[in-house]
């Protein structure tokens, strides 16, 4: 027996895919550079069409042709490891796919080499971690799209089902399907540090416990809030530390790690003059919560309001509800400008509303209001910002008076939100028809002769500031 496809990588990723594909009556060869893996994993198979290789041109020469391989190795030096022992073995029209965590660049890079030999090359971001993985996960491709008609019945068979269709698509060109994953990544970064910063106000300003914590969420999750993040959020708040018997959330260390897609998302938008500020503040969050021994030494000599402000609970928890539900949509709403402004940028192409339905299932960051965006942007397709749109627009005007006097009790209290300042900061910026960006022109071309333009005629002008008449 030939396998229909193979994958490099048995951690529990890989491992789970194989389980996944092989379930859906597709035969699947397995390699891991560690053979105590491989034979460890064979012993989860039960009748499923699993083919164990314990060498790479073993492996190869398990796949039926044209052959298909899936790397589910880390991020990096890794990949490039893999195919430079992968690629020689490989014959003109077979199929490579990265399937983890990589730049966007680096598979735009890898594919121009796998294009030099004759290869298909895609680029694919899979969502849903290890329970996904297994269940069904959001696929986004990218790359070679002969390649990807090839595997597509595979892809589309083992995604996750969601209200339209399988979420499972092919982005475009280059690194398209990288690009789109690293995205949702940001808006995952987003609105993991909006509900952090609500379960801090909640703990902080009004001592509740994690399982009162894990009522609200759990109420916010079943209206129109609804998300996979607060769902984990609320499993979360109720975990018992087995040790001690109290909430586990509570002895984790507040250190957050990350594995650097979210700051790739800062760093593309930025190449792109995209404007992204809560993924960008997400990510700086976390660099600061690993500063822990920094902020242990500060919160002794660094002194802070000396009393919390006088608040109604109950009328507190009705606003940061609205606050909240405004963050995550401008979340969302940034995210989907970089995308569309990354389509033009790199000739992706992709549309948007594809985007919102590939993303309503499987995927960490699937939530009720991605079938209202998919809509959006299918009567719309060019709307610059989600927040310009109905109902989004109702969600800005329902919501701003909410999310200013949050951000108000949360800075006379000095509790940091910066995920909700941000979002307050960027749609009030958004929302100015003149910004004090005039001042910072006239110092460029103070102190750099950068010339700047002028309101009432077209050009560029340049002024000599020291010897100009004085008013």
């Amino acid at each position: 027996m030939k396998a229909r496809i193979g994958i490099i990588g048995m951690a529990t990723m890989g491992q789970n895919l194989a389980l996944n594909i092989a379930r859906h009556g597709f035969s699947v060869a397995v390699y891991n550079r560690t053979a105590e893996r491989t034979k460890s994993f064979m012993e989860r198979v039960q009748d499923e069409p699993v083919i164990p290789a314990y060498s790479l041109s073993e492996f190869v020469g398990a796949l039926e042709k044209p052959r298909a391989t899936l790397l589910m190795v880390q991020a990096g030096k890794p990949v490039d490891e893999v195919l430079s022992e992968l690629f020689p073995l490989l014959e003109p029209g077979d199929i490579v796919m990265d399937g983890g965590n990589s730049h966007f660049l680096d598979t735009e890079r890898r594919l121009k080499e796998a294009e030099a030999r004759g290869l298909l090359y895609l680029g694919i971001g899979i969502s849903g971690g290890e329970a996904g993985a297994l269940r069904g996960p959001s696929i986004m491709a990218g790359g070679n799209e002969k390649g990807f008609l090839q595997v597509e019945p595979v892809l589309s068979a083992i995604a996750a089902e969601g209200l339209e269709g399988k979420c499972c698509g092919y982005f475009g060109p280059g690194g398209a399907g990288h690009y789109v994953k690293m995205v949702h990544n940001g808006i995952e970064y987003a609105i993991m540090q909006t509900i952090a910063e609500c379960y801090d106000l909640m703990k902080r300003l009004f001592g509740l416990s994690p399982a009162e914590m894990a009522n609200v969420f759990s109420q916010w999750n079943s209206a129109e809030l609804g998300s996979y993040l607060l769902e984990i959020t609320v499993d979360i708040l109720r975990t018992k530390d087995p040790e001690s018997g109290g909430p586990l959330v509570e002895v984790i260390k507040d250190a957050a790690e990350q594995k650097g897609t979210g700051k790739w998302s800062t760093q593309a938008a930025l190449d792109l003059g995209s404007p992204t500020p809560t993924i960008a503040e997400a990510v700086f969050a976390r660099i600061v919560s690993a500063l822990k021994g920094e902020r242990l030494f500060a919160e002794k000599v660094l002194s802070g309001p000396k009393s919390h402000v006088p608040v109604s609970r109950e009328e507190f928890f009705v606003e940061l509800r609205n606050a909240y539900f405004l963050a995550a949509v401008t979340a969302y709403a940034q995210g989907f400008r970089q995308l569309r402004d990354a389509a033009v940028e790199h000739g992706y192409g992709f549309s948007l509303a594809e985007v919102a339905r590939v993303w309503t299932a499987g995927c960490i960051i699937r939530a009720k209001i991605l079938p209202v965006i998919r809509r959006v942007f299918q009567e719309n397709p060019d709307i610059p910002l989600l927040l310009l749109a109905e109902p989004f627009r109702k969600v800005w005007e329902e919501g701003h008076g909410s999310l200013r006097r949050v951000v108000c009790t949360a800075h006379q209290a000095g509790v940091p939100v910066p995920a909700l300042s941000s979002v307050l900061n960027f749609v009030d910026s958004y929302r100015t028809g003149r910004l004090p960006a005039n001042l910072i022109q006239a110092q460029r071309d103070y102190f750099g002769a950068h010339t700047y333009e002028r309101l009432d005629r077209p050009g560029k002008f340049h002024t000599h500031w020291e010897e100009a008449e004085r008013c």
